[in-house]
């Protein structure tokens, strides 16, 4: 497989584009980073967190959340000004951490850091907050899935707080409309 490399403009930025031709029936296609965007002088950065990704942004970058539909992000804020998140997603995304997973893996991300506060903003109706103890897919045949029947921030909150090591009371919980979600 041969690969041209050209630039193309976006932003006013000129990206490096890896164009390959497509593989005929048989051959195998081979995996390429991703293509990431440089940011144009004087924009700020963004940290994007999709679906079962925990990430951290420096103080005053903001975290993009995209398309939170079913999901749940949890932001913790730190005392250094630095913000880690989780975009915890019903159904596991493949490669990526499932509900019952996403907790441990922010708790160890923020470490023995100082937390100042825990945000949890998403689609809180749709989720039990046993998720983050024993996820969908954990469920075996003849198991029965628990759902909510109403919206339990109160358990939310608490499943956070436990999972993530904190008190209660620095956990927050807020019912958002579906779309990207920006914290700054």
């Amino acid at each position: 497989m041969r690969a041209k490399i050209v630039s193309v403009a976006l932003s006013g930025a000129l990206l490096p584009v890896v164009l390959t031709s497509i593989p005929v029936a048989g051959a195998v296609a081979e995996a390429r980073p991703r293509v990431t965007a440089a940011v144009p002088a004087g924009a700020a950065a963004v940290v994007r967190i999709t679906e079962g990704q925990v990430a951290e942004a420096r103080p005053g970058t903001p975290i993009l959340y995209p398309a939170v539909t079913s999901c749940l992000t949890v932001t913790v804020r730190l005392a250094d000004g630095r913000k880690a998140g989780a975009h915890a997603s019903l159904f596991q995304v493949p490669g990526e951490y499932r509900s019952d997973g996403i907790l441990a893996a922010l708790k160890s991300r923020v470490g023995g850091r100082t937390v100042r506060a825990v945000e949890v903003r998403g689609a809180v109706g749709a989720w039990h907050p046993g998720y983050f103890t024993k996820a969908i897919e954990a469920y075996g045949d003849g198991e029965a899935v628990p759902f909510p029947t109403a919206p339990d921030p109160e358990g939310i909150a608490r499943a956070v707080a436990d999972g993530l090591g904190q008190p209660r009371a620095r956990v927050t919980v807020q019912d958002v409309p579906d779309g990207d979600m920006t914290v700054t």
